[in-house]
């Protein structure tokens, strides 16, 4: 829990030194909690890899996303094209995208939790920004689209920054590479205006790793500690568990519920989950636990 309380020291200490931006105090607000937050994931898509065409339907999406915010999401993160982290995704049009979610970003921002837009368009960013999204979740950590660095900044949105590459390479430090990743996109974000305050890294599991890369990340959290800025990891029913123990992506509620509980012990401020309800149960017991030794 040390990095997590070092890391919104940090954010305390930017956010009191510059003028607050309306993004900044959503960002402060949730890190204020004493415990990790949950990210609730809602795609709203035919092709994710692990519940791709679930939540197409407009009903079936607002009615998971309120299950997500009963179960406990301290936020929602809405997602309207697949980033799927082992390819094959079918890539879509800004108007598909902007479509798919116009149909039920309005309802599950009236839930009251905020709401992450999962989005690699700086267009859709700044349309679902304008429309009541409270945080940006970039896979590419701003340096896909060059605009939305600006899109993020002119709005005072909080953004996650998230690793990515082309495709894996088993022979490289992925440790380093993510350092590295983080690097640019944090010189990036200073060059655009946007605060430290507003800003949260994800070393980005599944997403241009192997397996073995993917579990490195997760074993390694303390290596992004010296950026002095909140982590989050989203291993949910991510394909590195399947190479542990044989599992289809449903199957992997287990594994998913190990990597976060250990992230959480290990600095992550954040966990992004398809299963909110088991998660929260599982930290609540952990904490229980841990308040008893």
């Amino acid at each position: 829990m040390m990095a997590r309380t070092t890391a919104t020291s940090a954010i305390r200490g930017a956010a009191s030194a510059a003028t607050a931006a309306p993004g900044t105090s959503v960002l402060e607000r949730l890190l204020a909690k004493p415990r990790p937050l949950i990210m609730g994931v809602l795609n709203v898509t035919p092709d994710s890899f692990s519940d791709g065409g679930h939540f197409l339907k407009p009903a079936a999406a607002i009615e998971h996303a309120r299950r997500l915010v009963a179960e406990g999401a301290d936020i929602v993160d809405v997602g309207a094209e697949s980033t799927r982290p082992y390819g094959g995704a079918m890539p879509i049009t800004l108007g598909e995208e902007r479509e798919r979610l116009a149909r039920i970003l309005p309802a599950v921002i009236d839930l009251g939790v905020p709401v992450s837009i999962d989005t690699l368009k700086a267009p859709i960013a700044a349309w679902a920004l304008e429309a009541g999204a409270a945080i940006v979740n970039d896979v590419w950590g701003l340096q896909r689209d060059p605009d939305m660095a600006r899109v993020v900044a002119d709005r005072g949105a909080p953004i996650v920054i998230m690793h990515n590459r082309e495709s894996a390479d088993p022979s490289i430090d992925i440790v380093a590479d993510v350092s590295e990743f983080f690097a640019r996109s944090l010189e990036i974000a200073a060059k655009a205006g946007i605060g430290l305050d507003r800003i949260v890294l994800d070393p980005g599991i599944g997403f241009g790793k192997t397996a073995e890369q993917s579990i490195t990340c997760i074993a390694r959290l303390d290596a992004w500690r010296n950026f002095n800025l909140p982590l989050l990891v989203g291993a949910s029913r991510k394909r590195f568990i399947d190479s542990i123990v044989r599992s289809e992506p449903m199957q992997r509620l287990g594994g998913s519920l190990a990597a976060h509980l250990f992230a959480a012990e290990h600095g992550a401020a954040i966990v992004r989950v398809h299963d909110v309800g088991p998660t929260v149960q599982a930290l609540a017991v952990t904490r229980a636990i841990g308040r008893a030794r």
